[in-house]
């Protein structure tokens, strides 16, 4: 069955503003620019007051999602769903989750290239399903451990071809790799907040507009708060400001009001992540999970092409092949693989006793919500 013009748009609109989340973020990073009281010109990193900035994107998700009920309560057949009411205190756990993993990714994305950083979040997925088996009672699919092994060796490939490339480009190795094991342990605590979306956030039928909305005001409003202390707390040479303090928001506009093209690039991270979620929960809705997840391997080649392009990293074989092994991973533990073998007259017996298992097919990725994104 052959999409429609506005099936078409939304995996279109998907896509691109997926990969223009984590693209201007990383322009973000490339910036350097003066700072407040007379501080030399340097660069643009402030990690945590991004991440605000991708919270507020998704808070924004709250005013779409209101927006659209009161359209469709004025027509003559109203057809959304509003779901149940629900206590927004129970999204606190699983924000607080997504607040300290973007927080981490950002830090690591000022650290690794673009592409390195959205392939390496494939990694999720080995977290999430083993968490799922021990917290959530989930039985993997033998394909689904398969894809979890696979993933494994796609990340160590990737982790290598970041080794041999960390000399060559404006990053050191001892950042690359430092900024690839925060991605990993940045996936460790998004797996977290999965799981507890699952166990205690799906159950209450909540609009996943709304749901993301409200992790997203949690998210704002407390890192918000946070940058306060940050501004006070010495790190040293970890730090990327002049006053070697963990966030200085102060300098952040300073160094926005001396290069204007930051704020560009700021507001292409907050915008690009609302549509971004607005798109891949009418992509889940209007056409299927399935090419929501084909669609968010798409841009993790997307963002890797347009890098090259722009020459923000060097093209690299290893590279290629890690991402192809991730891919494979991530299609057999999702299931993108069953449509292929119900085709070949000896395997279909294969895919239906997968399809007939108890532990078949778990709404753990993808399904209702949209990673940060992440952004991640």
């Amino acid at each position: 069955m052959s999409w429609t013009k506005y099936q078409l748009f939304l995996a279109g609109l998907m896509l691109t503003t997926g990969s223009i989340n984590t693209l201007s973020a990383k322009w973000a990073d490339m910036f350097s620019a003066a700072g407040c009281r007379g501080d030399p010109e340097h660069n643009f990193s402030h990690p945590f007051l991004q991440a605000v900035g991708m919270f507020l994107g998704e808070f924004s998700c709250l005013a779409v999602f209101y927006i659209l009920l009161c359209y469709d309560r004025r027509s003559p057949e109203p057809k959304m769903n509003a779901g149940q009411s629900f206590n927004p205190l129970l999204f606190l756990p699983p924000a607080m989750c997504d607040m300290t993993a973007t927080s981490i990714m950002y830090v690591a994305l000022s650290m690794t290239s673009a592409s390195s950083f959205q392939m390496l979040r494939g990694a999720v997925i080995i977290f999430t399903g083993l968490l799922s088996v021990a917290f959530l009672g989930r039985r993997l699919l033998t394909s689904q451990w398969l894809g979890i092994v696979i993933t494994i060796l796609g990340l160590v490939i990737v982790g290598f071809a970041d080794f041999f490339s960390g000399n060559k480009d404006e990053h050191k190795i001892s950042d690359v790799i430092t900024g690839d094991l925060l991605i990993i342990m940045a996936q460790v605590i998004v797996s977290v907040q999965m799981v507890l979306e699952e166990k205690f956030v799906y159950k209450h039928d909540v609009h996943p507009l709304r749901a993301v909305g409200t992790e997203g005001f949690f998210g704002f409003f407390v890192l918000s708060l946070l940058l306060i202390p940050m501004y006070f707390i010495h790190v040293g040479d970890f730090s990327g400001n002049p006053r070697q303090v963990l966030e200085d928001a102060l300098d952040a506009f300073c160094q926005i009001g001396h290069q204007p093209l930051i704020m560009l690039a700021l507001l292409g991270n907050t915008v690009s992540i609302a549509f971004f979620n607005f798109a891949g929960i009418s992509v889940t809705k209007e056409i299927s999970a399935t090419t929501r997840m084909v669609l968010d391997s798409l841009r993790t080649l997307v963002i890797w092409v347009v890098s090259l392009a722009l020459g923000w990293e060097q093209f690299l074989g290893l590279q290629v092949l890690g991402f192809l092994v991730l891919l494979l991973g991530t299609a057999l533990y999702n299931g993108l693989h069953r449509p292929v073998m119900a085709r070949i007259p000896c395997c279909a017996g294969m895919v239906n006793e997968e399809e007939s298992s108890p532990g078949e097919r778990e709404r753990l990725l993808d399904e209702g919500r949209v990673e940060a994104g992440n952004e991640s």
